[in-house]
């Protein structure tokens, strides 16, 4: 009797949702007061900066009783909430607080859990495990965070915070019995009933993960390709697609980004956001290993088309399109970088069962050249755009580094070394700076898996600390090439959602 009260209770909660929901505001389907403000909340969205203001009054969220605004809407499973937010003003009350949050219905007394930051710099994650119960919290040591995760991951719910450019804490709160379909959203409390505080949102992303069923490179979820201000590091969804969409390219005219997807090249035109599929004729098994030529005339390709028993061959195209010419004799070969003045290609290249690096004429007129020489995987070769080095990823020490050489090989020297396993290295146009994908340490070495919790990180050329520059899901495709914009004001990547 008692699990059918609490399955209508849940059932009610669920329906009061579904008449009370109005005013849609981006990817929430709902935005609402939840207990008695004496001052309406609202939520605004800027469909331009994708960036989101919540502002609303309420006492506190803690006790039996929630008081404060909510933009949500329902999720099923597990999910990852993410983005950068923070309080504006001064603030009445040093106790206002903002943050994510998942319920179980719009009831002021809900079973919740909230990562909650304060005014004063506390933050937490802070929950009710059953309607009416008394408010838990787990404080962190993070003071101040603006970047905020929340995970629901089977029946547990992990807390990820950080000062923007800093890796997550994380914490994880296990053995939550709550109902498979809950509301998530976005929150903000006065703790107040008196004042209205506002909170605003940026790079606000909902991400259903890949299933731990899923098959890697037989199974796909979806795509979102994203653009980033790098001086403010405000990221924007251009294009979504429910299959994998891999790497893109931004074209040196910035007009269009390039990208793979099932096999094939595609073009999408920045302008008008139209992708069009790129001709590449019967070299229509492309991987994410192409490469714009520096002067935009010429695409290098990497295909496992007609030829099986190599599996990758190196292919170059005009960028317009055609019938690509071979270029590698033999593979897998795998391509990353043209010589600046467009003589050469770069690429890693399985010979003998061991990955190092090569280079070969760009119209297939010499042998390949070896620039590296180990037995442990060297990967993501890139000219640097004055020709002096190529910089390279590799796990020579044990963990996978950033390196950089000489374009003859020599003078190979070590960029980074810490505890994150470090890919695929994308100098800015002007030369002075690194774009490069992070693993966190349980990822091995020699992986780059799809579908997993990634950091995209900046660093100085010559070397230096790097720094966190987006938080994201993906992985291997989110940006296996160079995509720097051509005034290197902007990137674009790849992330994943179902």
């Amino acid at each position: 009797m008692k699990a059918k009260i609490s399955l209508t209770i849940l059932t009610l909660c669920l329906m009061a949702y579904s008449s009370t929901a109005q005013n849609p505001a981006g990817i929430f389907d709902n935005t609402a007061d939840v207990g008695p403000v004496r001052h309406a909340g609202s939520t605004a969205y800027d469909t331009e900066t994708q960036v989101y203001q919540l502002s609303g009054s309420g006492a506190n969220i803690w006790g039996a009783k929630d008081e404060f605004h909510y933009a949500c809407k329902k999720l099923s499973g597990d999910f990852i909430l993410r983005a950068r937010g923070k309080l504006l003003g001064e603030g009445a009350n040093p106790h206002r607080k903002f943050g994510w949050m998942v319920r179980t219905g719009l009831d002021t007394g809900a079973a919740m859990v909230c990562a909650a930051v304060h005014g004063d710099g506390l933050a937490s994650i802070q929950f009710r495990r059953k309607a009416g119960g008394a408010v838990e919290e787990v404080i962190s040591p993070v003071k101040m965070p603006d970047v905020i995760q929340l995970e629901r991951r089977g029946q547990s719910f992990l807390l990820s915070l950080a000062r923007f450019g800093d890796p997550f804490w994380t914490v994880e709160i296990p053995h939550f019995g709550f109902p498979e379909e809950m509301l998530a959203g976005l929150y903000i409390c006065a703790h107040d009933p008196d004042v209205v505080e506002t909170a605003e949102f940026d790079n606000v992303r909902i991400v259903i993960p890949a299933p731990t069923s899923l098959t890697p490179y037989r199974d796909y979820i979806g795509s979102r390709i994203e653009l980033m201000d790098m001086e403010n590091c405000r990221r924007k969804v251009i294009h979504t697609a429910p299959n994998s969409l891999q790497a893109p390219n931004w074209t040196p005219d910035d007009k269009y980004l390039l990208y793979n997807s099932e096999g094939l090249i595609y073009r999408l035109e920045l302008a008008t956001g139209k992708t069009e599929v790129l001709n590449t004729d019967f070299v229509n098994e492309n991987n994410n290993d192409h490469v714009l030529s520096f002067d935009g005339k010429m695409l290098g390709i990497s295909s496992s088309s007609g030829e099986e028993e190599y599996g990758s061959l190196i292919y170059t195209v005009t960028a317009e399109g055609g019938v690509p010419k071979r270029i590698t004799p033999i593979g897998p070969s795998y391509l990353h970088g043209w010589s600046p003045d467009g003589q050469w290609l770069t690429y890693t290249a399985g010979r003998d069962g061991v990955y190092n690096i090569y280079k070969i004429p760009s119209d297939g007129s010499g042998p390949e050249v070896k620039l590296t020489d180990e037995p442990t995987l060297d990967d993501g070769p890139e000219y640097s755009p004055d020709g002096k080095y190529i910089y390279f990823n590799s796990a020579r020490t044990g963990s996978m580094e950033l390196w950089r050489m000489k374009p003859d090989g020599s003078g190979q020297e070590q960029l980074t070394d810490d505890d994150l396993q470090n890919w695929f290295p994308h100098l800015s146009p002007d030369g002075q700076w690194i774009v490069f994908l992070s693993y966190r340490p349980e990822v091995p070495a020699g992986d780059h898996p799809f579908y997993k919790h990634v950091y995209l990180r900046k660093m100085p050329a010559e070397g230096g600390r790097p720094r966190v520059i987006a938080y994201l899901y993906g992985g291997q495709g989110s940006i296996n090439v160079p995509s720097w914009s051509p005034d290197g004001k902007r990137i674009a990547f790849v992330s994943n959602s179902k």
